[in-house]
C-alpha cells in the first residue's frame, strides 16, 4: 500500500493545530472554559504529551530530541517546536507501523491509529475554540473557516 496520502493527511492535520495556534494571541493561551479544566496552552501540551505517550509505548527511540511541555513553560513558541518534533516522530511511528502492518500496542491498524489520533486532537481544538469562546476572546470567523481548508494548509 502507498501510505504517502496518509502521511499527508497526518502532516495536513498538525498544520491546522499550528494554524489555530498561529491565531490566538499568547495571553489567550490562559484562557480557561466555564466548566474549568485544562487552559488553552494546556490543550495544546496535551496533545503534545499524548504524541509522546504513543511513541514511548510504540517506538521509543523516537523519544530522543522529544520533550516534555510543562504547564509553567507554556509559550506559543516552544508549544510550536514541540508539536512539530512530535508530528516528525508520529510520522516516523505511522511509516513503520504501515511498513509492519502494526502500531505497537495499538488495535486494529495503522489506519485505525491515524484515526483515533485526529480525532483526539480535533476533540481538544473544539475544546480549545470553546474556551476562547466564553473568555471572550472567539477566534475570527476567517480562522474558524481556514480549519477546515485542509487542501490550502
Amino acid at each position: 500500500m502507498d501510505t504517502t496520502q496518509i502521511i499527508e493527511t497526518w502532516k495536513i492535520h498538525n498544520r491546522i493545530n499550528l494554524y489555530l495556534l498561529a491565531n490566538i494571541k499568547e495571553e489567550y493561551l490562559a484562557d480557561i472554559s466555564a466548566s474549568k479544566g485544562r487552559s488553552v496552552g494546556e490543550q495544546f501540551a496535551h496533545i503534545h504529551q499524548v504524541r509522546l505517550m504513543w511513541v514511548k509505548a510504540a517506538y521509543p527511540e523516537l523519544l530522543k530530541g522529544q520533550n516534555k511541555i510543562e504547564k509553567v513553560a507554556i509559550t506559543k513558541k516552544l508549544l510550536t517546536d514541540e508539536l512539530n518534533k512530535s508530528e516528525t516522530a508520529i510520522t516516523a511511528l505511522l511509516q513503520t507501523g504501515f511498513e509492519q502492518g502494526k502500531i505497537k500496542g495499538f488495535k486494529p491498524h495503522p489506519a485505525a491509529f491515524l484515526g483515533y489520533l485526529i480525532s483526539h486532537e480535533s476533540h481538544h481544538r473544539g475544546q480549545i475554540m470553546l474556551c476562547l469562546k466564553q473568555s471572550g476572546h472567539p477566534v475570527d470567523r476567517k480562522v474558524q473557516y481556514g480549519l477546515w481548508e485542509w487542501g490550502v494548509r
